[in-house]
């Protein structure tokens, strides 16, 4: 008996009406990134290990699909797996899980394994970058829409397939750069939510948290700690003060650094001050007290204005739902400045993005900055299933449908059925000669709208009998006039 088939736990299948509503999605997206001047690449879905370890910070690393080798090598893995195994139990350590993937990965993996699935885009993007650098035009704006894969534990909006729709700006330091990304993601939003949906666009800058670590004399813990900051939506103030001192941090450097959670406070205080104050008026108001909390450290004060230069930009753009976030933190040990982040209402985040000032040192190209964002299309699908904004989809899929009477009927048939087509109208002919609620049931099954009907009395008056089978009604059309109703 075979096993039932199914898929592995974090991936999805996708059905034609569901592809619709894909499509939909990245086409909105690209047309938006070819607005901005962005110019669109691939990478390969697998790239040598150690492009991508090292680069996401330590969490990064662990989400990573490493590929296995195969052959002979296989085999010289496998014995090795085994010879370091048995080694282990002959001096009496115990195999657990908790001992096991670190041996594994320590002492064979980095000896045999080469390859990996991507986590992001991002990383593969700067490879390509120094690669292809005599041939690229900086600063270089691209974009990317493919699949990604990281090692996660499944959950509602979490997978371990699916797929980012990057935009990156690489070879400028300019902070006008961040303003067209967060400008995208207005447009974006705009379109795809129809003024339907609220969404906040979070931005905060790496250089403000360095700044209010650096101040408290931690910075050789800085990614530990901004790795527990990024964490206090999930684990609250007290969470994030418990997790730093578990880092070696006194209780009182914590709470210090944990202040930065008492910003709603701060911009409501500010709103009292400012009834008429608008949104990003507000925000700014909170840069400055923010910058006053930290006082003269050089790292924070930069991260202050460049943010203040963003919002003063944005405010002459009207842009709205934005906001200024100093928790916001982004695991990704890459970024350096600015850190953006998209949330709608019970969902995890569907857009993010930052500057990395570095990334291409790695590949040996050094000191080459950028910024990009990337759009999460697999929770965008989620958010705008559940809030019911996909519009109704018209001639994405069958619009006629010929039904097929017999030999003669199909051979008179098919010229008209290539003539639609031809006319960029979408239609089909039934296969075979099956019974007629046969043939109208598929119709229906596939809501395609418009059924032709030919028999003798058709081929003979050249006029067509088409019926709608939303309405039900029936008319006599030639060719041409049906042409004329679908292209209207």
């Amino acid at each position: 008996m075979s096993n039932k088939p199914s898929i592995p736990k974090g991936t999805r299948d996708f059905s034609p009406t569901e592809m619709v509503r894909r499509n939909y999605i990245f086409d909105t997206i690209k047309k938006v990134y070819k607005r901005y001047g962005f110019q669109q690449i691939e990478t390969p879905a697998m790239e040598n290990l150690d492009t991508l370890v090292g680069t996401g910070g330590e969490e990064s690393d662990t989400l990573i699909f490493k590929v296995l080798p195969r052959g002979e090598t296989l085999n010289k893995f496998i014995n090795e797996i085994n010879s370091t195994l048995q080694s282990a139990n002959k001096i009496g350590d115990e195999i657990t899980l908790d001992n096991f993937n670190p041996l594994i990965t320590n002492h064979i993996v980095k000896k045999y394994v080469e390859q990996a699935l991507r986590y992001d885009l991002t990383v593969p993007f700067a490879r390509y970058v120094v690669q292809n650098q005599n041939d690229i035009t900086f600063p270089f704006r691209r974009f990317q829409i493919q699949p990604v894969w990281r090692a996660d534990r499944p959950q509602k909006g979490r997978y371990r397939e699916f797929y980012q729709c990057d935009a990156d700006i690489i070879g400028s330091d300019s902070l006008l750069n961040e303003v067209d990304l967060i400008k995208i993601i207005d447009d974006v939003f705009s379109e795809l939510f129809q003024g339907k949906l609220n969404y906040t666009v979070s931005i905060n800058n790496r250089k403000i948290l360095q700044g209010i670590v650096e101040s408290v004399g931690e910075q050789d813990k800085f990614e530990q700690i901004v790795v527990a900051i990024d964490k206090l939506d999930k684990i609250g103030k007290e969470g994030v003060i418990k997790e730093i001192c578990q880092l070696g941090v006194s209780t009182e450097k914590a709470k210090k650094i944990a202040t930065l959670t008492v910003v709603p406070g701060v911009r409501s205080s500010i709103k009292e001050e400012l009834p008429n104050a608008n949104n990003i008026e507000l925000e700014l108001g909170l840069l400055e007290a923010l910058g006053e909390h930290i006082g003269s450290n050089p790292n924070g004060q930069k991260g202050i204005k460049e943010l203040e230069f963003i919002f003063e930009k944005l405010k002459a753009l009207g842009a709205k739902n934005i906001k200024f976030d100093p928790t916001l933190a982004r695991g990704l040990g890459y970024y350096t400045g600015t850190i953006i982040e998209v949330k709608v209402d019970n969902f995890p985040s569907i857009c993010g993005g930052g500057r990395y000032d570095d990334l291409t040192g790695k590949f040996g190209l050094k000191d080459v900055s950028g910024v990009g964002i990337s759009f999460g299309a697999d929770r965008i699908y989620d958010v705008l299933l559940d809030n019911d904004l996909y519009p109704e989809f018209k001639g994405d899929s069958t619009q006629v449908l010929f039904i097929n009477f017999g030999e003669k009927e199909q051979d008179y048939c098919l010229p008209l059925l290539f003539q639609l087509r031809e006319a960029g109208i979408n239609s089909e002919i039934y296969p075979e000669a099956a019974k007629m609620k046969k043939q109208m049931t598929f119709a229906n099954n596939k809501n395609i709208k418009y059924v032709v009907l030919v028999g003798s009395d058709e081929m003979q008056s050249g006029k067509l009998t088409v019926k709608n089978m939303e309405s039900g009604e029936q008319e006599s059309l030639t060719i041409d006039e049906l042409i004329v109703l679908l292209k209207g």
